[in-house]
């Protein structure tokens, strides 16, 4: 709608991300350094370290099959998940959700029951789906390797920034892969002693490019103003649609799911006389009539709620696309550190922030955008100019 060069899919970006995690880990394992370290440590060696290559390229393939229709775009339609981390606190499903229920369901026969899989790797559903979640289970020694997987130096990340800027036609996203990819390498945490997935410090500038990449992919593609309006209007298309995806807890709902493909789901888009939808085909998307595009300056006069009051006074539909990123993390969710490492030639890990003047001061931000319908732009704008002295 907004860039007619991105017909790309998720499926050739999951091959992408299959093929960038085996280039990492390829690139890992042949230096002599790394082979001794994994030897000695793991005992991680010939047939072992192909075994660990091939569930490393599964996870990475599969990691995405959860997916709904149309992708992030439908993600309020999960429902809540009644054993999240917070029970109660109305928590939704996550499509990694549906990822690890779909490879220990019905994918578990295909994986286990390979012939290759059988006679040599052994590789189980379980494992796979583990290193997705983030569970250790069995895979304690190889652990470490989710890194390729689920990081902010992750094959993911690595593909969708250079296959999205690619396809959509923008300089935004573009790092060195190349270069990223020669110097990643092993090294130990200083406090854990664990051993860790890096990049070695001759190249932590590239390992700082990438952040950027994707500060400045997101700032400027992934949040436009138009772009986030169809966001809005497809969610809204989907509740009208679907209402709420099937929960992935038994077979049944799992397999209904499965069945809500993005063909299937803009067929009834087609077919339906809702306003939400007509409008989105008729590319007829909604405006921005508000917007704070830096929420490290919060408004102190009460400027948001005083025209969301406005607006709803004068019987004006609106949506609020309230937005809070966090281009870096310094710290996980059980309060670790989740730093892209710095190896240094004694192996020692040590944070990129403490490299990177740059990554070290780049702060959260928030952006407020309030849209309405493309016929009440007008009447919008004029009754709230101005409300905040």
């Amino acid at each position: 709608m907004v860039y007619p060069g991105a017909t790309h899919t998720r499926f050739e970006h999951s091959l992408g991300v299959m093929h960038v995690a085996s280039r990492m880990f390829d690139s890992i394992v042949s230096d002599e350094k790394n082979q001794k370290v994994l030897k000695d440590t793991y005992s991680l060696e010939g047939k072992g370290l192909e075994t660990v290559r091939q569930t490393i390229r599964l996870a990475a393939l599969l990691h995405d099959i959860g997916h709904g229709p149309f992708s992030h775009g439908g993600e309020d339609l999960f429902p809540v998940n009644p054993a999240g981390k917070n029970p109660g606190s109305g928590n939704r499903y996550k499509h990694e959700d549906y990822s690890v229920a779909l490879i220990r369901g019905p994918l578990r026969k295909i994986i286990e029951g390979n012939q290759y899989n059988q006679s040599n790797l052994r590789i189980t559903a379980d494992d796979i789906a583990d290193l997705i979640e983030g569970r250790p289970g069995g895979l304690e020694h190889i652990f470490f390797w989710r890194t390729l997987i689920s990081s902010q130096l992750d094959a993911d990340r690595a593909d969708y920034l250079l296959r999205d800027s690619h396809h959509i036609g923008v300089k935004y996203g573009i790092f060195d892969l190349e270069r990223l990819l020669g110097t990643m390498t092993l090294g130990e945490d200083p406090e854990t002693k664990d051993i860790v997935i890096g990049i070695h410090e001759d190249g932590w500038h590239n390992a700082e490019a990438l952040i950027i990449a994707r500060y400045q992919f997101f700032s400027q593609v992934a949040y436009h103003h138009v772009r986030r309006a169809y966001d809005i209007m497809l969610k809204q298309a989907l509740l009208t649609t679907v209402g709420e995806y099937p929960s992935p807890g038994s077979g049944d709902s799992l397999s209904d799911y499965v069945k809500l493909d993005d063909p299937r789901i803009w067929t009834r888009i087609l077919d339906s006389e809702d306003p939400s939808c007509k409008a989105l085909l008729e590319r007829k998307h909604l405006k921005s009539v508000y917007q704070i595009e830096d929420m490290n300056r919060i408004p102190d006069c009460g400027e948001v709620d005083q025209t969301l009051q406005t607006l709803t006074g004068a019987g004006i539909q609106h949506y609020v696309d309230d937005r809070e990123n966090e281009w870096y993390k310094f710290q996980g969710d059980v309060g670790m550190s989740d730093q892209i490492w710095i190896i240094a030639n004694n192996k020692s890990a040590v944070p990129l922030s403490q490299y990177s003047k740059v990554i070290d001061s780049l702060k959260p931000s928030r952006q407020i955008r309030i849209y309405v319908d493309y016929h009440n732009e007008k009447r919008a704008k004029d009754l709230i100019g101005g409300s905040c002295p």
